[in-house]
């Protein structure tokens, strides 16, 4: 784990989110309004309790609106999260508007996951913790560090398929091959999915459109059963909360942070058979969308930029679906 005394190391606001290099791990975030910022590491995915936790200095650590320290001695597989002060929607703005009107959702008791991770853990995640307003470091999300620049793409390119020789097969990557009767190693992985790929070409098809494969809880009670009156919990992942990170469940390995090489290894093998891969990405109802979503879900880092909350829908509206720009991360190859 990193010694406190070696992150001194001057940082940067670019990129965002964790980038680890030779010496250590530069962790970025933005937020327009927030008035403090800590960083939490945490040994392992389970750990009730960080080994560190790092205040960052607003005279030191800030560049406009972005927060950003860099953290010697770190390495991928670290895991990590934050918490944020600032307004909170009973509090009043010296302007006279009030925060409840922008939305504002800033606790420092709650720990959340960073916005631009690449990965996230889900081991210990409570929701219903994560939605009142006291501490619930022991049952969080945490993110953890990945280091997106040392995958070989072994020459991999996009196919290039003109739309009219195209044969889409929509599919959701957790129920695929979730029955045991798929016969597959890792049921209801990326993974799962590759040991498919010659019954898939079998058929004809020459795409797979893939049903959202960024991260979402799937915790999350969307509706009762009409059938039986029992809670139905989020399984299609139309929610998501972390667009650059692929699904932990997805992943084999997700609490040691395979998750960029679990998902750009299925579409490389994909590639490989000639079949493209479609994402469904949806930016008009992510998880923050809902007022009453938990804070370490919507991050509840800043209003204004992103997002506008309206009182009288209790909804939030996308704006800025700037997450668009990033996609590129995991799905593409190098040279692409």
């Amino acid at each position: 784990m990193a010694d406190q005394k070696g992150t001194t190391k001057k940082s940067s606001r670019h990129p965002l989110g964790a980038t680890p290099d030779a010496e250590g791990v530069n962790f970025s975030i933005f937020s327009y309004d927030a008035k403090g910022v800590e960083l939490l590491l945490f040994d392992k995915p389970k750990d009730l309790e960080p080994t560190h936790v790092i205040p960052l200095d607003p005279a030191v650590n800030t560049t406009f609106f972005f927060w950003h320290i860099y953290v010697s001695g770190l390495r991928p597989g670290a895991h990590y999260a934050y918490r944020v002060d600032g307004p909170r929607e009973d509090s009043q703005r010296k302007d006279g508007q009030s925060s409840l009107a922008l939305g504002h959702r800033f606790n420092k008791n709650k720990v959340l996951i960073d916005p631009y991770a690449k990965g996230n853990t889900n081991a210990l995640w409570d929701r219903v913790a994560a939605c009142g307003p006291d501490d619930n470091v022991k049952t969080s999300m945490r993110s953890i560090v990945i280091d997106a620049a040392s995958y070989d793409w072994e020459g991999d390119m996009p196919i290039h398929r003109p739309m009219r020789d195209t044969v889409i097969y929509e599919l959701h990557v957790g129920s695929y091959t979730k029955s045991r009767t798929s016969g597959v190693t890792h049921p209801g992985t990326f993974s799962g999915l590759i040991e498919k790929i010659p019954y898939l070409k079998g058929l004809g098809i020459t795409a797979v459109e893939l049903m959202p494969v960024m991260d979402f809880d799937d915790k999350e009670v969307m509706r009762v059963s009409p059938a039986d009156g029992k809670p139905l919990t989020n399984f299609w992942g139309y929610s998501t909360h972390s667009f650059f990170a692929p699904k932990c469940a997805y992943c084999v390995s997700y609490e040691e942070g395979s998750h960029l090489r679990d998902f750009r290894d299925m579409v490389k093998a994909f590639h490989r058979a000639g079949i493209e891969v479609i994402l469904d990405v949806v930016f008009n109802h992510p998880a923050r969308e809902i007022r009453m979503d938990p804070p370490s879900i919507s991050k509840a880092w800043t209003i204004g930029f992103t997002t506008i909350w309206c009182p009288r829908t209790n909804n939030t509206i996308w704006i800025t679906p700037a997450a668009v720009t990033r996609l590129t991360v995991i799905t593409r190859s190098p040279k692409s």
